[in-house]
């Protein structure tokens, strides 16, 4: 309230609490009578209702749209109890979920229910607890009035030391980083079961998903099966389709095919576009196709690396932080090495750097920067090389280089934050 309110005579708050219980019984009536939706009615917190305490209860009715909940805050008086209906109009399941742990079931479209959430002393939030809704903004405030309670705070974790995240890797298998031969086929089918585990959602329980190999020209055929808890979709950056159906998200126990032809070359990103996207991808549900240049000549040793966050502190290759570092991928003195390297963000950046090497050719979005130690400019071999793949988030492409002494080199970020955070591998070359 203020300063001229608390000023003000009697007799004025006295007509004013007259006009509003008259404004809430001609809502009660239009209610009734159909001509206002129900969410409109709304009891206030002074209204002459209680419950077993003697404490008057607040009613309010929050209906879900799109990624939203309105209204977007409630006020209860301090002390009251609250009872809040909630009523599905978007076009996805949702819940809410209280700070004192009430909340309502799984609600899908056109679904409602009312929450009991009990006596509310101090102000707190609200949101819907299906991955990445709250982050997407379904939040609702319960602001406490007559009461100086403030929200409460969230937590934050704190970020895991290095030589224990390469002492959990070293417990587990590695990622296979190795690219997958190219057989004959010239049409490849798959299928890909989406599955959850906690914070990791995988296509075939792995993240990376299975890495696709094939050559331009060649058709693709993917079976997509939700064996998951929520929606969820693929995108294949590595054909050109109308995204309306092969890209929708299909619902748990639902499948559909998705069927493309490969006519570009290059490492090109799948993954989950349901919204939030960036929390499917940072949870796992990414993968690379491989389609190969015409000519592409054979190397020794190739091998696929993709970059993602899998959350704001931790950084990885092939799904893992630091794995590599735990089981260093191996090579020979003397053998040329191809590294096809993908970043899948879903917003930071990769700078591919392999301390010790230099590489004489870059192959990036569609084309060489270096071939073999010539470039456009008609240097001859030897001559020029890189030392650095810049790729943004969903950019992709391969380096080439030929180590001629043993030793541990080091493949990394080099954004070195990233790399601290995980973004950090070894290639072990030995005699």
């Amino acid at each position: 309230m203020n300063s001229k309110s608390e000023r003000s005579p009697r007799p004025a708050a006295s007509i004013i609490g007259a006009l509003v219980a008259i404004v809430v019984i001609a809502l009660g009536s239009l209610v009734a009578s159909g001509q206002l939706p129900a969410r409109w009615a709304t009891t206030p917190g002074d209204a002459a209702l209680g419950n077993a305490s003697g404490a008057g209860i607040t009613q309010a009715t929050v209906t879900i749209v799109g990624m939203s909940f309105a209204p977007a805050q409630i006020e209860v008086p301090a002390g009251n109890a609250l009872e809040v209906t909630v009523v599905n109009e978007g076009d996805m399941s949702h819940d809410i979920v209280f700070e004192n742990g009430a909340h309502s079931s799984l609600l899908a479209p056109g679904q409602s229910e009312t929450v009991d959430v009990g006596v509310i002393d101090h102000s707190s939030q609200a949101w819907c607890s299906v991955p990445g809704h709250r982050q997407m903004g379904m939040t609702l405030a319960i602001n406490v009035t007559g009461a100086a309670e403030s929200h409460s705070q969230m937590n934050h974790d704190d970020i895991v030391p290095m030589d224990d995240l390469i002492a959990e890797a070293k417990a587990g298998d590695p990622h296979p980083a190795t690219l997958p031969p190219l057989g004959p086929e010239r049409e490849h089918h798959y299928t890909f079961e989406v599955t959850e585990a906690g914070d990791l959602w995988t296509f075939n329980g792995t993240s990376p998903g299975p890495t696709l190999h094939g050559r331009v020209g060649d058709r693709f055929v993917i079976t997509l099966e939700n064996h998951g808890t929520m929606g969820h979709s693929i995108d294949f950056h590595a054909g050109e389709v109308s995204p309306d159906e092969p890209m929708r998200t299909i619902a748990p126990g639902e499948s559909l095919v998705y069927e493309f032809q490969a006519t570009r070359s290059g490492i090109w990103m799948y993954h989950c576009s349901t919204m939030p996207m960036s929390l499917h991808i940072a949870n796992g549900m990414f993968g690379a196709v491989v389609i190969e240049p015409d000519g592409l000549e054979e190397v020794d040793a190739e091998f696929v690396l993709i970059q993602s966050e899998v959350n704001p502190d931790l950084m990885a290759f092939n799904g893992v932080p630091f794995q590599y570092d735990a089981h260093p991928l191996r090579v020979g003195t003397g053998e040329r090495v191809r590294m096809w390297v993908l970043d899948v963000g879903p917003d930071a950046a990769l700078a591919f750097h392999v301390v010790g090497a230099q590489f004489d050719t870059v192959w990036s979005e569609g084309e060489y920067s270096v071939f073999r130690g010539r470039s456009g400019n008609g240097l001859t071999p030897g001559q020029t090389g890189a030392q650095v793949l810049p790729l943004l988030a969903a950019q992709g492409g391969f380096v080439e280089f030929v180590p001629t002494e043993a030793g541990h080199y080091p493949f990394v970020n080099h954004i070195m934050t990233l790399a601290e955070r995980g973004a950090h591998g070894t290639l072990e070359v030995v005699d």
